[in-house]
């Protein structure tokens, strides 16, 4: 079997959701309706935290990047993918590949960070609610987004680079991933898997482990003082950021154990636009439904003040 390498002008061909040309329009149709949805709904959070004075607070200024952050991660894989349906075109340079999965993974990880991030200051309004503002100074906030930023790994990509030659071109998703062009290629690359799932879940579980700790003392402290009004507040108050938790890393870890033990192409294509797509779109409609900031932004002129949302 010959081997090519796209660093001397090989092309990858992504396959895309179907080859049923009957299928094209409306797949056209539904993502670029889901991709729409989704611009539209985190830019209205955006738009309002940024344009009201009483959500100047740090849990909606992460919130305000998390929709930025979900804009940029969408837009990342889905446009590409529209672009391919409309023109019947699934070529994409190796350049350009490296380059989406480059973005693709410092949009994840910067999500996983500021919903740790997040977590924190659920932790600190409500465990310890009058050195809240001392705590989450705005100094604070900018330097924990400029992390999620600069702190994302690069190892995929770097492990990719390392790979001489592939022995097909074909990548069996709408977008490039990185376990899709291992598997493509020529040498046996069992150690890159080991460090590549090794990296991923070291890197999930350390962020993982911030939220799940928050939440335990957050649990802890509500527990010590037994109080059904306060028990509300608390998930009032929690509710969103959990939900939005339980729908990132559920699906991560759908897509994860799917891209590890599945041997079946279609189905991880599947999972995946439930982790690229589905994933960004229900955040700011979580929010929006289960936050009783954000819902009153609809129902009155009269916000509730920083402190009130705390215990």
């Amino acid at each position: 079997m010959n081997c090519l390498n796209p660093k001397y002008g090989h092309k990858f061909f992504l396959t895309g959701l179907s080859d049923d040309p009957e299928l094209q329009p409306l797949l056209f149709i539904l993502f670029l309706s889901l991709y729409l949805v989704t611009i539209l709904g985190n830019l209205l959070i955006i738009l309002a935290v940024t344009s009201d004075p009483h959500l100047h607070i740090p849990m909606y200024f992460f919130l305000s990047n998390l929709s930025l952050v979900d804009i940029s991660f969408i837009s990342t894989t889905v446009p590409k993918m529209i672009v391919n349906i409309q023109t019947h075109s699934r070529v994409i340079s190796y350049e350009a590949c490296l380059t989406q999965m480059s973005f693709f993974i410092l949009f994840v990880c910067m999500d996983g960070m500021l919903l740790t991030a997040m977590a924190y200051d659920r932790f600190v309004a409500i465990c310890h609610p009058l050195r809240y503002q001392s705590i989450r100074n705005p100094r604070l906030c900018y330097i924990l987004v400029l992390v999620s930023f600069f702190g994302s790994p690069q190892v995929h990509n770097l492990i990719v680079l390392q790979v001489a030659c592939f022995k097909n071109v074909e990548i069996s998703n709408f977008f490039c991933d990185t376990s899709r062009l291992l598997k493509l290629a020529c040498s046996d690359t069992f150690t890159n898997n080991i460090v590549l799932y090794f990296f991923g879940a070291t890197y999930a579980f350390l962020l993982f482990s911030g939220i799940f700790f928050s939440y335990y003392k957050i649990l802890f402290s509500i527990l010590r003082v037994p109080s059904s009004g306060r028990m509300y507040k608390a998930f009032s108050t929690c509710g969103s950021h959990l939900a939005v938790v339980c729908i990132f890393y559920g699906t991560g870890l759908g897509v994860y154990l799917s891209s590890a033990i599945s041997q079946s192409p279609r189905k991880d294509t599947v999972a995946s636009v439930v982790y690229t797509v589905v994933t960004p779109m229900l955040n700011p409609y979580t929010y929006s439904l289960r936050n009783r900031d954000i819902k009153k932004l609809k129902n009155t002129d009269h916000w509730v003040s920083p402190p009130d949302i705390l215990i």
